[in-house]
């Protein structure tokens, strides 16, 4: 909550926000800072925590636990310039996919002078702005397949952590005749739903 407008979170607003007192706030952030679900930094002009991909992850896979969604992380599928993408379990052993975005590394460096993207605000960390990013995301992708699109079929989203049907692919190139049809059809279909078309238009 701190980090949407602070990129280091001062620990008075930190005991704040969790109702706690500033000894209690420390015992917690020290506890937190050794697993490196935070981190401590020191500038010229404040002083106190960020939270990490770490932590965010935590938080993320916290709740959908909770909400039954997933039970079990296994084995990482992919890296990206913006995401992380991991096998996982729910609890009726169905497999899905799990993607973490993590803007920030290399790519959406100028991110932040978009305004449609981050809503107008002017101070924010990577942490939110990977969270809004899930969150289209979840949308654009379930607008698609409600309307029967070939795209994954969306599960759940939380924070920067979007859950989806897992697909066995295979390399676009191993069947280019089949793949020239199957897009041409994609194609055909998006100029066909009128409502589709603004999630495509680029600012």
């Amino acid at each position: 909550m701190g980090m949407k407008n602070h990129e280091i979170v001062p620990v008075s607003l930190l005991s704040s926000i969790a109702s706690l007192k500033h000894g209690g706030c420390n015992k917690v952030l020290r506890e937190l800072v050794k697993h490196k679900l935070v981190v401590y930094e020191r500038t010229k002009s404040v002083q106190g925590y960020r939270l990490n991909y770490g932590g965010y992850d935590y938080l993320a896979l916290k709740t959908l636990c909770s909400r039954e969604v997933i039970l079990s992380v296994g084995n990482q599928m992919g890296v990206g310039k913006e995401s992380d993408i991991y096998i996982v379990a729910s609890p009726n052993e169905e497999q899905y996919a799990l993607k973490l975005h993590r803007l920030g590394r290399t790519s959406f460096r100028n991110l932040k002078n978009k305004r449609d993207y981050h809503k107008h605000r002017r101070n924010m960390s990577w942490l939110y702005l990977s969270r809004l990013s899930a969150m289209k995301e979840f949308a654009y992708m379930k607008a698609l397949y409600d309307r029967g699109f070939p795209v994954p079929k969306p599960v759940d989203y939380n924070r920067h952590a979007v859950v989806m049907e897992l697909i066995n692919g295979y390399p676009l190139y191993v069947n280019k005749p089949v793949l020239f049809i199957a897009l041409y059809a994609v194609v055909v279909m998006l100029q066909s739903t009128v409502c589709i078309v603004p999630l495509f238009q680029v600012s």
